[in-house]
């Protein structure tokens, strides 16, 4: 049986701001600018926009973007509060809500001051699930992300021998796809020497294993697969869809094995919505707040075995012309940190056939996900559509 939500909905438009380390812009004012640029690239007017998801916590609510884009009758608004899970997760909401026609096109958008505004250790506070993360891991001096999610790959190099050699092979591989793209925070080649040499942040994470701190906005437009194929982009559809959230989802250290992500969950979920498994995946922009959390996520994915993850990523397989190109845009580590939602942006660009010097040849469909909070797991299969 077809799942109902299979190739409903489309992703119309797609629009960021420029990715910096430094903005005089609020949070706002970058979803905004990103906004517009969707809006542009899907070729519909700020009044065909009757839904609305802003990242959540990000200085926006629906009520800005009545009062700045001149929506006329937003029939949903809502937050999505699953850290770096959010963007994905916001897609199948946005898919449900134009397939069952709630609203025509929806607009999910992120803007981020992660360089020039709070620092992560405030921003954490707002977040809701890390109520208990102050009751169980900040006693023991564990908050800030690199901490918290350390503790998994060090779990994974003691159980199955991943190597720092491993990990530097994802930040290598993903600067080189970002040196290829003209937006992005970090333009000049990283080595694996230079990952090795660089600062220990929390044991095994050195400072190039960690996800950038950078400013900007980005948004896309989610519409029913039968309006968008009206518009002015190639058509892609969203083939699956799904979220996930692992047992004790507030608090690592309770747990039970602490290399489950939400993901374990919903991966299955959007690839049986999408009817297709791993080996049919030409492309794969995976959440990258630290360079393990790619690795792990590739085996949960199914791409390889668990425990494989390290060998997998070596000799080319993740670099484009490779078995499995991921993160051709730079994604969070080398490109900026707008929580994903660039990810989805790329994957879109690279169905459209638009991703210039990183195109990856005659690519039909892909995958995305999102990671966030203490292991929230999201994912989106799209598709070109013929």
């Amino acid at each position: 049986m077809v799942h109902p939500l299979r190739d409903k909905a489309a992703v119309s438009g797609i629009g960021e701001t420029a990715y910096t380390r430094g903005t005089s812009k609020s949070g706002l004012a970058l979803q905004l600018e990103a906004s517009l640029r969707a809006l542009d690239d899907a070729g519909i007017n700020p009044r065909d926009v009757d839904g609305v998801i802003p990242y959540f916590p990000g200085g926006a609510i629906a009520e800005d973007f009545i009062a700045n884009l001149g929506l006329k009758d937003l029939t949903l608004s809502a937050f999505i509060p699953m850290g770096g899970a959010t963007c994905v997760a916001a897609i199948q909401m946005a898919a449900m809500a134009v397939t069952t026609g709630v609203c025509k096109h929806v607009l999910i958008s992120v803007g981020r001051t992660g360089y020039s505004g709070q620092r992560v250790s405030t921003r954490l506070q707002q977040f809701p699930v890390f109520a208990q993360a102050n009751e169980f891991e900040a006693p023991i001096g564990m908050f800030a992300p690199a901490q918290l999610y350390a503790q998994g790959a060090r779990r994974h190099m003691e159980l199955y021998g991943t190597t720092a050699r491993q990990m530097a092979e994802v930040a290598v591989v993903t600067r080189q796809h970002a040196i290829l793209n003209g937006n992005v925070v970090m333009n000049k080649p990283l080595t694996v020497e230079d990952h090795h040499a660089s600062r220990m942040i929390s044991d095994p994470f050195r400072l190039f294993d960690c996800s950038l701190e950078s400013d900007g906005g980005a948004a896309v437009i989610i519409s029913a697969t039968d309006r968008a194929r009206d518009l002015k982009k190639p058509l892609v559809t969203i083939a699956g869809t799904a979220e996930g959230h692992p047992d004790s989802p507030a608090s690592i250290a309770q747990r039970p094995d602490i290399l489950d992500f939400g993901l374990v969950k919903s991966a299955p979920r959007a690839f049986a919505m999408a009817g297709v498994g791993p080996k049919d995946i030409d492309v794969a922009e995976i959440y990258d707040c630290f360079t393990f959390t790619v690795i792990r996520q590739l085996e949960i994915l199914g791409f390889c075995k668990t425990g494989e993850g390290g060998p997998f990523v070596m000799d080319g397989r993740i670099a484009l012309g490779g078995e499995l190109p991921i993160n051709t845009h730079g994604g969070l580590l080398s490109q900026g940190h707008v929580v994903g939602l660039n990810h989805v942006i790329e994957l879109t660009r690279q169905l459209r056939r638009e991703a210039g010097k990183a195109q990856v040849k005659d690519a039909e469909l892909g995958l995305v996900t999102g990671y966030g909070d203490m292991g929230d797991g999201s994912i989106a299969i799209l598709k070109r559509a013929a």
